[in-house]
């Protein structure tokens, strides 16, 4: 069936491509698939996709591609974004690296932040990150970002627990530790 020049397959009626739109959570696909229903009813291509909030080369470009495809023709195709700066091997190198900790003697540190992180891949790789892509990088190669409380080399755990502030409860109560006393509600 056609709309004024515009040829579309017609295997689904207008009834059924309405369905797949309230069916489908990817919204621009079941907005293009309403414009394909009302080229099927009979509107211009101007006016159906107005009717949708698009322009008429993107309502084209949908039919071309839903004759081509079908309706999987109506989702966006994936896009391909930058390469990565680092190889699989490098990742899993930095991977390795980062729970591990740099050693104060060679590295120069004792923590790692994200920016001893960069440098360390700068100097190493000579890989430039921005901090928040490099966040990005380490939570998709599996590593949260959480740091750690400083505890000194040389503490004593049994002294630290003398001044350790007790904790208090939503009423201003002093919590008991687990296992200490009370009644257990199960």
């Amino acid at each position: 069936m056609a709309g004024r020049g515009l040829k579309v397959r017609d295997d689904l009626d207008p009834a059924a491509l309405r369905r797949f739109a309230r069916r489908e959570p990817d919204r621009r696909a079941a907005l293009r698939a309403l414009a394909i229903a009302r080229v099927l009813e009979g509107a211009g291509r101007a006016e159906a996709a107005r009717l949708v909030g698009r322009e008429r080369q993107s309502l084209c470009d949908a039919v071309r591609r839903h004759n081509a495809e079908g309706l999987a023709g109506l989702h966006d195709r994936p896009r391909a974004g930058p390469p990565e700066k680092l190889s699989r091997t490098q990742q899993e190198d930095l991977r390795a690296w980062v729970p591990r900790g740099p050693d104060p003697k060679v590295d120069g540190i004792s923590s790692c932040r994200l920016l001893d992180i960069a440098a360390h891949l700068r100097d190493l790789w000579g890989v430039t990150h921005t901090l928040s892509a490099l966040s990005k990088l380490l939570r998709r190669i599996g590593l949260s970002w959480r740091e750690a409380r400083p505890a000194h080399p040389k503490g004593d755990a049994e002294a630290r627990e003398l001044y350790e502030r007790p904790r208090v409860g939503a009423r201003g109560r002093r919590r008991r530790a687990s296992g200490q006393g009370g009644a257990a509600v199960v």
